[in-house]
């Protein structure tokens, strides 16, 4: 190559550097895709609605998680877990398909459609979702995995409120349980609540009600036989998971203190970790792009030939020259200060960590006329009101829960 080709080489490599260097950015998502929510067109009758329950989800948080690695906070996940389980509740009871729905403390509560969860992916910006549902006979409807991306919009001060900005992610699985349950006949659904009403009878009084129903391998349960319509038992016991109800209520209360007392923090903290999340890839990808072209503009600004034999061709080349290695050891300096800026962003993320959790401490809620804090897991806190729901069983009736008594019965297939 001659001296002449060479300069022109290279200096059109200076300029391409020049301006691919001003380029480096990363495009994002401006709306997030959305999902329409079916609602009911009409009432639907009461005795063909199923209550659901929803159990806190599983965070996801594995044993050698690294936070700082991965941007994965124990805190924020723990909140989460308690977050999105009852913005599905709400979402649900906007559909009009459902009975009762409710965030439930454990599976120890029998109702008639369960879900569960475990959060596999939320960083604010990307969500995944891993959902089973399963009805009170313990036929799972489905196991399914959601996930979206939110956009720049998502977080929108003007936006509607009401709409969460993984609300994509509720929408398809409120659709989904319509879209199962629209499959079942009235007498699937009627089979459905009485198991789920028999199974709390031989939770409550297992030494009068456990043979009604049977259990198999497969954790599938199925009515043997079912009470007589008039057995006083029977109207005790639905006063007493009336009253079961009630605390379940109860508890849903302190789950929604803590559902919009964290929603501001964190949705902040969401639309900061999007925010940090789509900086950090540019960051990344910029400071290395950067890096490579300065040094790509420095060797390409040394390599020209100064020794023209026109004074202003060679004041000109200079000049280029000049700015090819300022630019460049600036490009150089700048990867090194991004590549710093991306833990600067990673301790924001902490910081608001943080304090999110800390706009999450416990509440004290009213039970049964008592005040009681709830500074335990729910999952405990429901354990022991179901043994005073049992002490309560053994004072209304006089009858202890291991005395086998013998009551009328029907067949189960009978009440087709």
């Amino acid at each position: 190559m001659t001296v002449r080709n060479s300069n022109i080489f290279f200096m059109a490599l200076l300029l391409i550097g020049l301006v691919l260097m001003s380029g480096c950015t990363v495009s994002e998502i401006v709306e997030a895709e959305h999902t329409e929510l079916a609602v009911a067109k009409s009432e639907i009758e009461e005795n063909l609605l199923l209550d659901v329950g929803i159990i806190n989800f599983d965070p996801g948080i594995s044993e050698k998680n690294n936070a700082e690695k991965t941007g994965v906070f124990e805190e924020i996940r723990q909140a989460e877990a308690r977050y999105l389980p009852y913005h599905i509740k709400t979402t649900l009871q906007g559909t009009g398909f459902w009975g009762a729905v409710r965030v439930i403390p454990s599976r120890y509560v029998f109702t008639d459609v369960t879900l569960t969860g475990e959060i596999e992916k939320s960083d604010g910006e990307y969500v995944e979702l891993k959902v089973v549902a399963e009805d009170a006979t313990g036929r799972q409807w489905f196991e399914n995995r959601y996930e979206m991306q939110t956009g720049l919009r998502s977080y929108d001060s003007s936006r509607d409120r009401t709409q969460d900005p993984y609300q994509k992610v509720f929408n398809d699985i409120a659709n989904d349980l319509r879209q199962y349950v629209a499959t079942l006949s009235p007498g699937d659904i009627k089979r459905i609540r009485e198991v789920s009403e028999m199974r709390f009878f031989a939770d409550m009084a297992p030494a009068v009600f456990s043979d009604y129903v049977a259990t198999d391998d497969d954790n599938m349960t199925s009515l043997v036989r079912l009470p007589a319509e008039n057995d006083p038992m029977v109207d005790r016991l639905r006063q007493i998971r009336e009253r079961d109800r009630l605390v379940i209520d109860t508890l849903n209360e302190h789950y929604a203190n803590f559902y919009y007392g964290v929603a501001l923090p964190y949705e902040g903290w969401r639309k900061k970790a999007r925010e940090n999340s789509v900086n950090i890839r540019q960051v990344k990808r910029s400071a290395t792009m950067r890096a490579l072209l300065g040094v790509v503009v420095v060797a390409g600004s040394l390599k020209m030939d100064t020794d023209s034999s026109s004074r202003s061709r060679r004041n000109a080349k200079r000049v280029t020259q000049s700015v090819g290695i300022d630019r460049g050891i600036q490009t150089i300096i700048s990867a090194w200060r991004l590549r710093q800026s991306a833990d600067m962003y990673r301790e924001d993320i902490r910081e608001l960590s943080e304090s999110f959790i800390a706009e999450a401490a416990p509440l004290t809620v009213q039970v049964q006329g008592q005040t009681r804090r709830l500074t335990g897991t729910a999952e405990a806190q429901y354990e022991g009101w179901r043994k005073l729901l049992k002490d309560i069983y053994e004072l209304e009736t006089g009858i202890p829960s291991d005395v086998d008594v013998g009551v009328p019965a029907r067949s189960a297939i009978s009440s087709e």
